[in-house]
């Protein structure tokens, strides 16, 4: 594994492009924005160009979100001074190609080194990718040092979160009915790839949900099984034909564990039934990892 100076150089602004965090002050902008919009508050020049004087709490909340994944939102204030917070605005101020944070890329990329080093033998896959940022962020890894026998595997609906059918998840619909935003078509994330210039033929998409597209996926091997499918069927839909797959050594990341119960309900089962006794590592207050012994 080539570990110079530039290709880690390179690894660290693709990291920070993904997050928006090279353009947070307009980023800043757009969400004062909105909040003036919102609230029938004046917009004025020396506001927008004085960003960071005028906004200091927003952009140091912006600042948080960049590395811990989480989410701005914006205030709706009632004439009585009461507020709630403005959900329907997620679909326009959600502006980062990816939402998890630079600690969980950090993650990614500790997972996909260690890999490389071990010589783990195995493509890397994320299922449930959203625009793609975690999935440009592996393939940017395997550019940046030269790795060209392995495919990066992004699995999606590319229509949102399945609508919940099963018990365990009753109390979590977040499909493209409740949260749009979540909803990106294949075309949009192919696109963000041809802008980074990671499109090629080292990416493999797998279109559809995932109970009819990962069993019959042509991976022979995975050195990083990466799941982000909210939901606790889409995580056994996930992990029920992969798990097999992923090498001795190979890490197995799972994105939702702190933050959706259901997710969380289906790594424990799994890990219960399968006897899988590997420690799990917590990477932030929503994500784990372990690797596999």
């Amino acid at each position: 594994m080539n570990n110079t100076a530039l290709p880690r150089q390179y690894i660290e602004l693709l990291k920070k492009s993904l997050v928006n965090e090279l353009y947070i002050e307009n980023e800043a902008r757009i969400l004062h924005s909105f909040r003036c919009m919102l609230n029938g508050l004046p917009l004025n020049y020396w506001n927008f160009f004085n960003i960071k004087k005028v906004e200091d709490h927003l952009l140091k909340a912006l600042q948080d979100t960049k590395l811990t994944g989480a989410s701005v939102a914006l205030l709706h204030f009632a004439p009585d001074g009461s507020s709630r917070p403005a959900i329907e605005l997620r679909n326009f101020t959600e502006l980062s190609h990816s939402m998890i944070g630079k600690r969980r890329l950090e993650n990614i990329q500790f997972c996909i080194e260690t890999a490389l080093r071990d010589g783990i033998k195995g493509d890397l896959i994320e299922t449930g990718i959203w625009r793609g940022g975690a999935c440009i962020f592996m393939r940017g890894i395997l550019m940046a040092y030269g790795v060209t026998d392995r495919v990066v595997w992004a699995a999606d609906s590319f229509e949102g979160v399945p609508v919940p059918t099963l018990k365990e998840d009753a109390d979590l619909d977040i499909s493209r009915n409740v949260l749009p935003v979540l909803a990106v078509s294949i075309d949009e994330v192919k696109e963000l790839f041809v802008r980074y210039g990671l499109l090629d033929d080292q990416v493999k998409f797998l279109k559809g949900w995932f109970k009819d597209t990962l069993h019959s996926a042509p991976i022979e091997q995975l050195a990083v099984l990466r799941l982000d499918g909210d939901l606790y069927e889409s995580t056994m839909d996930a992990l029920i034909p992969l798990y097999g797959k992923v090498a001795k050594g190979g890490f197995v990341i799972v994105d939702d564990y702190g933050s959706c119960p259901p997710c969380k309900l289906a790594i424990e089962d799994f890990r219960s039934k399968h006897g899988i006794t590997d420690e799990l590592q917590l990477v932030d207050a929503h994500c784990v990892y372990w690797r596999k012994t």
